[in-house]
């Protein structure tokens, strides 16, 4: 299996005037939030919104997944659906980032830049996509299987996805955020794969990225109390070998130390009085 490499970045796709574009478009970085992260009814009905858009983008791009597609081939059509729908691409300009989705495949563990790079038999694509409408945005991904994938890596995509489950099962008012963590890791080392730690969860809403880190791993230091009407994201990123990573030249690529495979999954959450209300179902 020979390791994924750069391939060429088309022009950025254009999004019509009529579009609101988030406040970091055209910036190097985004303004901080300064907000609260316990939203008010009426923000959690446009996250809603938004989530339910971006859910509904994500399937759709996924049902595209398959060997002979490139990974810009699925950014384009991931950016049509959501132009189409009055939604910005919520990664299109963040912090300088050239597209409307990211593409992750085999050993990329996160923010993959789609470009020509074609989709192989027995490939995984995990594709990241986030909806702004209406001031807010909602965020997701999912790990996809091209074609014939090998049994290591098809329970490696399982079990990430399980991870998520079940991290979600532990969201409750008056838990510290690390219990997610906790859950993930402790469901990982059964099958000794590598939690990824620098890249984390994340509050989201009026902000792409609020301020609140959700770690995947036990960190005893997190000690944020979750409370209703927190909106969070968890996204679990598991490897098959070590949890190390390196970062391509081009500031976004995040790939394995040793070049083995590794899987993600997203859901943006809103908690409850009793739990967590997954947000991003299509």
């Amino acid at each position: 299996m020979s390791p994924v490499v750069p391939g060429i970045v088309s022009p950025e796709r254009p999004v019509p005037p009529s579009i609101a574009r988030p406040e970091y478009v055209g910036k190097a970085r985004p303004t901080p939030f300064s907000g609260s992260e316990i939203k008010d009814a009426a923000t959690i009905e446009r996250i809603r919104v938004a989530a339910q858009l971006a859910a509904q983008a994500l399937a759709e791009v996924g049902k595209h997944v398959e060997p002979g597609i490139t990974t810009d081939e699925l950014d384009a059509i991931g950016h049509e659906f959501l132009i189409e729908r009055g939604a910005y691409p919520s990664t299109l300009g963040y912090r300088g980032f050239p597209k409307s989705l990211c593409t992750s495949v085999n050993e990329i563990i996160c923010h993959g830049i789609p470009d020509s790079t074609v989709v192989q038999d027995g490939d995984i694509v995990n594709i990241d996509i986030t909806a702004y409408i209406d001031g807010v945005h909602g965020d997701n991904n999912a790990t996809f299987l091209a074609g014939d994938v090998d049994e290591e890596t098809r329970l490696l995509v399982e079990r990430t996805q399980e991870a998520l489950n079940r991290a979600i099962k532990a969201v409750k008012p008056g838990r510290a955020i690390n219990v997610i963590g906790r859950v993930i890791e402790s469901y990982a080392k059964r099958f000794d794969y590598g939690v990824v730690r620098e890249f984390t969860g994340h509050g989201v809403g009026e902000a792409f990225h609020s301020g609140l880190v959700v770690p995947h791993y036990d960190d005893p230091g997190s000690t944020t109390i979750i409370e209703p009407g927190m909106v969070f994201t968890i996204e679990p990123m598991l490897n098959l070998g070590t949890h190390e990573w390196t970062m391509w030249d081009d500031g976004w690529t995040v790939v394995t130390r040793d070049g083995r495979r590794s899987a993600q999954f997203e859901h943006t959450l809103l908690v409850t009085e009793n739990g967590a209300e997954i947000l991003t179902l299509p």
